[in-house]
Parts: structure tokens; sequence; C-alpha cells
């Protein structure tokens, strides 16, 4: 099985998620949440496509160079970032507004586990030391799709399992899952590989995953 540093894990996930956005044209206005999915704003290609952030920024652009970085200039992660043309910012309240309102075409979301089910748990880990569930909650239930960029597996096994044993974040919500191995899609529940990894068979992809799922007849692979 290829293997990645952790460096790259991140880099190639964060580039097919940006792919992925670049692909669908119903994709205009994408929130991304911390962690990874703060990195896919480096890599989006259109110039149609708006990301916004919780803090009330609205065309949140790639991290910004320590010569151009502005304090009140922040994404969701609190990192220094530039702005796109048109950019323009709202109160918390408002921007909360337009997750709730259904106004955000997708959301981008790291996660512990999703499931068979399209569920998805990506707050807490019992004992552990996470901040909460913040507006994961609101995004899962608001965006009209909900995109997971996380890690093929964690230490103790897959991450794409057939049921979640965390505490749900939201049940059916997920849409597409993105890892450094794989792009999957789920529709009407049902998990199809889209993208897989240069170099990864589909018997190494499957060991390291318990979901269901076809293979699309249009297997792609993943950007590099």
């Amino acid at each position: 099985m290829r293997e990645f540093t952790k460096e790259e894990k991140q880099e190639r996930i964060a580039k097919n998620v940006a792919s992925v956005i670049d692909a669908d044209k119903t994709m205009s206005f994408v929130n991304l949440g911390v962690g990874i999915p703060t990195l896919v704003a480096d890599y989006i290609q259109r110039h149609d496509v708006y990301v916004m952030a919780e803090n009330g920024m609205l065309g949140v652009g790639a991290a910004a160079p320590a010569e151009l970085a502005h304090p009140d200039l922040i994404n969701a992660g609190r990192q220094s970032v530039l702005e796109t043309p048109g950019c323009s910012y709202t109160d918390s309240a408002s921007a909360f507004g337009m997750i709730r309102g259904g106004y955000i075409d997708a959301t981008v979301l790291g996660a512990f586990e999703v499931d068979q089910a399209a569920d998805v748990a990506n707050w807490i880990i019992p004992g552990g030391k996470q901040l909460g569930v913040g507006g994961a909650m609101d995004l899962v239930s608001g965006a009209k799709k909900v995109i997971i960029a996380m890690t093929h597996t964690s230490k103790t096994g897959a991450k794409l399992v057939k049921k979640c044993t965390l505490p749900l974040t939201a049940k059916g919500a997920v849409s597409i899952v993105v890892t450094e191995y794989a792009v999957f899609s789920c529709e009407n529940g049902a998990w199809e590989l889209k993208k897989i990894a240069e170099g990864v068979t589909l018997e190494e992809l499957a060991s390291v995953t318990d979901i269901d799922y076809s293979v699309s007849a249009d297997l792609a692979t993943m950007v590099e």
C-alpha cells in the first residue's frame, strides 16, 4: 500500500476536494471547516467560487504570506488568509443565517468516522480534547452537500466503517468523502468509488475500507 507523510496526506486531500469543487458548477458558495478543509482554498481554480467562514468573511482566499497577513483576515482555523475579488463581510449571526437558510452549496468538514448509512461523527472522541461541535451541526443540516475531507485510516483502523461508534454529528448527511487514497460519492444510500490514488490497487483500497461500495465505470485517478 502506498504510504504518505502527514503533510502529503493533507495536501493530497485538499487538492482533490478542490478538484471536486472545480468540477461541480453547482458549488459556488462553499464553507470550509477547520483542519484539512482550510487548505482547500489554496487549490480552488474557479473564479466563481466564494468560500465563506462562520466569522462572516465571504471570499476567503488562499493562506496569506507573512508580509500580507492581516490580523482581521482569518479563516475558520484562525489562519491569516487573502481576500478573493468581490470579498464581503457580515457579522457572525448573518453568516449563520446563510448556513441555516440553505444558501451554502457545499460544506467541507473533517471527520473521525463516516459509515454505510452516510452518518458522520466529527465532533468528539470520548475522553479526548476536541473543542466541541462548533458550527458543524448547522453546516451538515443547512448545506446542500456535505464533503468530508479526512485521512483514510486512524491508528485503530478504517474510518469508513459499517456503523459509526462515536457520537454522531448527523445522520445520512454525507455526499462525498475524499481521503488520500480515494474519492467516494453517496447517492440514495449507495456508495460509489469515483477516483483512486495512482499506484493503489482496488484490492489494497478494499482492505482499508469497511463500507460496501461499487466502482464507477468511469473510475479516474486522483490529482497528485
